[in-house]
């Protein structure tokens, strides 16, 4: 078996993490588009775009016994392939009972391949012997924006769907062939006989809250940053997507200076400061709910959450307890439920209150990051 070297490794697992969120960034490129072909309602669309974390927190479980049972090389491998045919199949649904069950193992096999890239990532993590999670993550936002892009290129030029994933789906699967023997063979802290439902330990529940606060606030960007800026700032419509880019470009810039900061200060200091940024962002926004000291919150917001979900990823992986891919799918199941409360609970708080109040409470979430960050032990 060739050996290669640790730079190798590593531009190979940021491949992969490329590849998986252009696949993710493809998809959500289309929805509208495809919202209009199906002539879906706003309801029935929301039905839809629930059936992706239904799948993924199906996917959880199966997806950490699979990985700690078969290795990580083998999973992302073919989770990656699933992955992006399953794309491809999303671009030819002509009815939403079509759409739905694909989008529910859509779901599964993105949640499947995350799992596995994650266990990649912690092995090539621990032969560099220092902080590097954070820069894979950001190969991932950095396919959100050439997804983005492509994706309104194909609009601009009234490709459809079905083509523009079809295109996405051939140059993935030639891509994951030639990156596949520059793969990690052996995973790092791997058990074999690692039983499927395993209870974490107090370390791994405390990294799973954390991720739980940074997923809700995450959430809150993704869902309800345009909803913010259109209501409560009453910006004009060009601007509505403001905060949510000024977000998205902090937390992708964010991850790729983490790894060098987390390197000096700690992991523990990393986490506390990321809390406060985020709480700070947010109760920014809020208090002075203007479109400049907003985009200025925002863009704090981004910095703070950007290193957060790496380095919980990154401190699950060396669990002395449970193998690297389980220990990632309990840390994950806790975190995700943050995707799947946090919107609805921004609407009925606003429903209730105001928009600026669900604001405050999920900044609250920030302050909660850095108060368990500093009760934890790394």
């Amino acid at each position: 078996m060739p050996v290669y070297s640790n730079r190798t490794h590593r531009a190979a697992v940021a491949l992969l993490f490329f590849l998986q969120g252009i696949c993710f960034s493809s998809w959500a490129s289309r929805i509208p588009t495809i919202q209009q072909n199906l002539h879906l309602s706003d309801a029935a669309l929301g039905a839809v775009l629930f059936s992706l974390p239904v799948g993924s927190m199906i996917s959880l479980p199966l997806a950490g016994w699979a990985v700690a049972k078969l290795g990580s090389k083998k999973v992302v491998l073919v989770a990656l392939t699933i992955y992006s045919l399953l794309l491809a199949s999303l671009g030819i649904a002509h009815t939403i009972f079509q759409l739905i069950p694909i989008l529910v193992v859509f779901g599964m096999a993105g949640n499947t391949s995350n799992i596995a890239v994650n266990t990649q990532a912690v092995g090539v993590e621990a032969l560099y012997q220092r902080s590097i999670m954070a820069s894979f993550h950001g190969l991932w936002s950095l396919a959100g924006f050439t997804g983005a892009a492509v994706g309104t290129i194909m609009i601009d030029k009234n490709v459809s769907p079905a083509s523009h994933f079809l295109i996405i789906m051939i140059a993935v699967l030639l891509l994951a062939v030639a990156d596949a023997r520059f793969i990690l063979p052996k995973d790092f802290n791997s058990h074999p006989d690692q039983p499927l439902f395993v209870k974490p330990d107090k370390s791994l529940i405390n990294l799973g809250i954390i991720a739980f606060c940074s997923m809700i606030c995450e959430g809150a960007m993704f869902d309800w940053s345009g909803v913010y800026f259109k209501k409560v700032l009453l910006v004009e419509k060009g601007l509505i997507g403001a905060g949510y880019t000024a977000f998205m470009c902090t937390m992708a810039t964010g991850r790729f200076i983490a790894d060098r900061f987390t390197s000096r200060f700690g992991t523990k200091l990393t986490l506390q400061l990321s809390g406060i940024l985020t709480a700070t962002g947010l109760l920014i926004a809020v208090a002075l709910p203007h479109l400049i000291t907003a985009i200025i919150g925002f863009l704090l917001v981004g910095f703070g959450v950007s290193s957060i979900v790496p380095l919980v990823f990154s401190a699950a992986g060396k669990s002395k307890v449970l193998s690297a891919g389980v220990a990632l799918a309990a840390v994950t199941s806790i975190g995700f439920l943050g995707f799947l409360i946090g919107p609805p609970l921004i609407g009925i708080v606003a429903g209730i209150t105001s928009l600026r109040v669900s604001f405050t409470i999920i900044a609250l979430m920030g302050l909660s990051i850095t108060f368990v960050a500093s009760k934890s032990k790394w």
